[in-house]
């Protein structure tokens, strides 16, 4: 049995919010409706992750994503932003492959975060635990994913012991957890809190956005749709402010309609509601990602009005 790790009030948690890489109708990428979620989610305090499953990190090649990398690090301007290091696409030894991409990364000055690949989860806890290891050597600090597979068949959630032999990396400073499972990521956060405390557990679990009050920083596609609502929410939690159940309770029910199954759908609903919302001019998505029906716009109206009502 895994106990639940003790609440931890008045804390400030780290919000990083994967950004929507909005798409044209004709199937091009709409720079200028990207450019204004990146502006709205550093304005509000958050840090920006690019080239993430939010922004169709699989489905581009590689000069989109460093296209697309080059373009926000000319836009940081010192700001702190987040970049997958993506590489099950790419030909040659995974390990260099991976090498190349957090260098490069860190010399534009983001953080990277290494998505898995089959070669990677195909490895044992050993030989998982060398590599990242190896990609680590390279950088001052990088950050780690675990994936579940109901977001990508490249994905995979380590075992425990895995964990642990990551914490032991230096410059691994964080790692992002996706398996939508409470105990697991609570099994996390009490080993980090008794073997490095400052090591970071970023959770990805759309469908539990609470788990901050348990040490749980974050790491989500749900905050892209609504930014703003997700800062208020934190200062809320920070401040000991009871506001914070009835916000978080209303972008749960967002979230809990949004990553429904076929769970890579949710970026068409994330598509639907930054349309909305007003940030982008379009709700198109890529011709090979998969998308919700278009009766999901009513209801999604709905959920967003709720949400406004409390930011008001």
């Amino acid at each position: 049995m895994i106990p639940i790790p003790p609440v931890k009030y008045r804390r400030k948690p780290e919000g990083i919010s994967a950004v929507y890489l909005p798409w044209k109708p004709v199937g091009r990428i709409d720079f200028d409706s990207y450019q204004h979620g990146l502006e709205r989610t550093w304005a509000c305090g958050l840090i920006p992750a690019i080239n993430m499953d939010t922004g169709f990190a699989n489905l581009l090649t590689l000069d989109q994503r460093r296209e697309i990398l080059r373009l926000v690090a000319s836009l940081a301007s010192g700001r702190a932003f987040v970049a997958g290091a993506f590489v099950e696409d790419l030909p040659g030894d995974m390990v260099s492959n991976y090498q190349a991409q957090v260098t490069e990364i860190r010399s534009l000055g983001g953080t990277p975060i290494v998505f898995q690949c089959t070669g990677l989860i195909q490895q044992s806890s050993e030989q998982i635990a060398r590599t990242y290891a190896k990609i680590g050597s390279t950088v001052d600090k990088f950050l780690g994913f675990e994936l579940g597979k109901m977001f990508a068949p490249f994905g995979s959630i380590y075992s425990i012991e895995t964990f642990r032999k990551l914490m032991e990396i230096p410059s691994l400073v964080g790692l992002k957890h996706s398996s939508l499972s409470r105990p697991m990521e609570w099994e996390r956060l009490a080993l980090k809190d008794k073997d490095r405390p400052e090591f970071r557990v970023y959770t990805g679990n759309d469908l539990a956005i609470d788990m901050i009050q348990w040490g749980s920083d974050y790491l989500l596609g749900l905050s892209a749709f609504y930014p703003e609502a997700f800062a208020k929410r934190d200062d809320y939690w920070q401040s000991g402010d009871a506001r914070f159940f009835e916000l978080n309770d209303a972008l749960q029910l967002l979230g809990g309609f949004a990553f429904r199954p076929p769970v890579p759908a949710y970026k068409h609903n994330a598509a639907m509601v930054l349309a909305i919302r007003g940030v982008i001019e379009s709700d198109a998505i890529p011709p090979n990602a998969p998308g919700r029906v278009s009766g999901d716009r009513e209801f999604l109206k709905i959920l967003i009005d709720r949400i406004d009502a409390l930011m008001a």
